[in-house]
């Protein structure tokens, strides 16, 4: 049985959303507090799957994720290094992505002391709560294997416009196919507000590291996971699974395979 861990911290709200998603998608799927792993960091060998939900870890009072993804990178590190170099996975959705990414764990896949990207404010000044349309690209990400159509999933962030440090770090996550996501319109092109919620460059809304493994977007895939989610849904024609099950489905199966 593939067992995932949720990671839970002061100020996280999407934990329980998360935990139902991989147990959908048939994993094991435990709650584990932050100050679980602070104690005893090898605890994380028990998974295969670290989760770190949405929410507001700490307030984002130093920023949003900022205080988890130093925790991350100076009290998980002994349990997390290997984790990672185990090539396990790992899935971060909106707070979990500032984490990741203000971390360095993403786009590089190991904890780094070099912060390349960031999500910074919207550019509309204000929290953004709404359904965007996405489309997946061609990339290397296991979470989103066989995700070919546009698909549909909520935000819900105040901080959620991708920045690169460089051209030279967007140039990068093209090359390698890093780049997961992206925001669209209704017809699958390229728009701008409020279609691309934030303002992200290139309209990013998911990145994984070079090996797939390590996957991280905006967009709460927890939220969507039957048809009745989706605030549409009573005009039919839509399938009984809503469009964000399909990426939990894909990380479980990869990690029943391959860990």
């Amino acid at each position: 049985m593939v067992k995932a861990a949720v990671l839970k911290a002061p100020g996280t709200n999407c934990d329980a959303e998360t935990l139902h998603a991989f147990g959908l998608a048939g994993a094991q799927a435990q709650l584990v507090w932050v100050e679980e792993i602070e104690r005893d960091p090898k605890r994380l060998d028990r998974f295969q799957i670290l989760a770190i939900p949405g929410g507001f870890s700490y307030g984002d009072d130093l920023g949003a994720g900022r205080i988890l993804a130093n925790k991350l990178l100076h009290r998980f590190r002994e349990g997390l290094t290997p984790f990672l170099k185990q090539q396990k996975l790992v899935i971060g959705i909106c707070n979990g992505f500032q984490v990741l990414v203000k971390s360095g764990i993403l786009p590089g896949g190991l904890a780094a002391a070099r912060q390349t990207v960031t999500l910074t404010e919207n550019d509309s000044g204000k929290f953004e709560d709404r359904w965007v349309w996405l489309k997946s690209d061609l990339s290397t990400c296991v979470w989103t294997q066989g995700i070919e159509e546009p698909v549909e999933l909520p935000v819900a962030h105040g901080e959620g416009k991708f920045l690169p440090g460089d051209p030279a770090a967007l140039e990068q996550l093209l090359g390698l196919g890093q780049i997961v996501f992206q925001y669209t319109d209704s017809e699958g092109r390229s728009a701008g507000y409020p279609w691309n919620p934030n303002g992200s460059v290139g309209d990013i809304a998911g990145i994984c590291d070079p090996s797939g493994r390590i996957f991280g977007l905006m967009p709460h895939p927890e939220r969507h996971l039957f048809s009745t989610q989706h605030p549409r849904w009573t005009r039919g024609g839509r399938p009984a699974d809503g469009d964000g099950l399909k990426i939990f489905r894909n990380g479980v199966a990869w990690a029943k395979k391959h860990l």
